[in-house]
């Protein structure tokens, strides 16, 4: 039986992409383990593979990443393995070096452009630092993944080496009737961080009345959006959820009348989002209103399922959230949130996963 292990620096519990791959690979019969941290707010929970946490003395900066790849590489120094799996370039370092010593197959995910993330873009040295490790490591490993065609462009271009693209798609999951049919209730799932357009969606609530925000998430600039609320007097109108367990977030999501996605173009990494909130959408039969970004309007452009927001104004999210609200109750966008279901999903991605361990 092969063995493979999947590193990746949060804390298992919510990453889907990874517990999809994670899954999937178990399913196909290899032995899987999955290696994490694990920090104060970690839950216990089972999976159908090994999992492992390491506990840190530090959380975050750049001790964190350090002290995490050295604890990873000595674990998988001495751990038995055919494959090496880093997830993004926060493992890479660790998986590359065992992976050269151990002579081992080395396969990198790459969930996103590490160095093009909005938090590191007026951070010029860490910047700096990050990028030269890019060109180091990448063009080094055995098999690449990400999860789009710019991106995969983007490597193929820089390092000329062919990137698989396997979309970061939920599993299929069947349709939930919607109890609040009858309202305009808007949705914002994930991350509650900078460039996600959160502030844009809480302003735009004043220029549509009948609307409520529901807001389902945790992130660094939470206390700053509670505290717009608060400001605008909209907190009878705004809900937040805090962090949902996955598991229960499909029938939440079905709530709403419209989802949203309007990241900010904060450099590459923003423009060439594919975000996993869109596909759960989709998956709930929620149409979306998106960003004017080239790979998440495109999915809403070629199914036919939301609007694109070409002004970032209160004014004109306000207006796009109406029409698609008006749409989604006339049942305009039914049957091509179905079509899109049934193609979007991971039934029909991960057969690309499962070709890197078959050749």
């Amino acid at each position: 039986m092969k063995r493979v292990i999947l590193c990746v620096t949060n804390d298992l519990e919510n990453d889907q992409r990874v517990h999809r791959t994670a899954t999937t690979l178990h399913e196909a019969g290899l032995a899987v383990m999955v290696c994490g941290r694990k920090i104060a707010q970690s839950s216990k929970f089972t999976r159908l593979y090994k999992i492992k946490r390491f506990r840190l003395p530090f959380n975050n900066s750049w001790m964190f990443y350090a002290v995490y790849n050295i604890r990873l590489f000595w674990f998988l120094l001495f751990t038995k393995c055919d494959f090496i799996f880093a997830n993004d370039m926060d493992t890479l370092p660790a998986g590359w070096l065992a992976a050269r010593i151990c002579r081992k197959t080395l396969i990198f995910d790459s969930h996103e452009l590490f160095s093009e993330v909005p938090e590191l873009q007026n951070r010029k040295k860490i910047k700096q630092f990050w990028s030269r490790l890019e060109d180091f490591l990448i063009p080094r490993v055995d098999f690449g993944i990400t999860v789009c065609d710019p991106i995969a462009n983007i490597y193929k271009e820089k390092y000329n080496i062919n990137f698989r693209v396997i979309r970061n798609v939920p599993l299929k999951k069947e349709s939930i009737k919607n109890p609040n049919s009858e309202k305009d209730l808007i949705l914002y799932q994930g991350a509650l961080n900078k460039g996600r357009g959160l502030e844009l969606l809480v302003e735009s609530l004043r220029y549509y009345p009948k609307a409520e925000l529901i807001v389902a998430g945790r992130g660094d600039i939470e206390k700053e959006i509670k505290t717009l609320v608060t400001t605008l007097e909209l907190t009878d109108r705004v809900s937040f959820l805090g962090h949902v367990p996955y598991d229960n977030l499909h029938t939440i999501t079905a709530t709403a009348t419209v989802g949203v996605s309007i990241e900010e173009d904060m450099g590459l990494n923003y423009r060439f989002a594919l975000p996993n909130k869109l596909f759960d959408y989709i998956q709930a039969r929620v149409p979306s209103v998106v960003s004017n970004l080239p790979v998440m309007s495109k999915i809403v452009s070629d199914y036919d399922i939301g609007n694109i927001l070409l002004n970032r104004t209160p004014q004109a999210l306000a207006q796009a959230l109406m029409l698609v609200t008006k749409r989604r109750k006339e049942g305009y966008y039914t049957e091509n949130l179905k079509i899109a279901a049934e193609t979007l999903n991971w039934d029909n991605e991960k057969q690309k996963l499962l070709s890197i361990f078959v050749d």
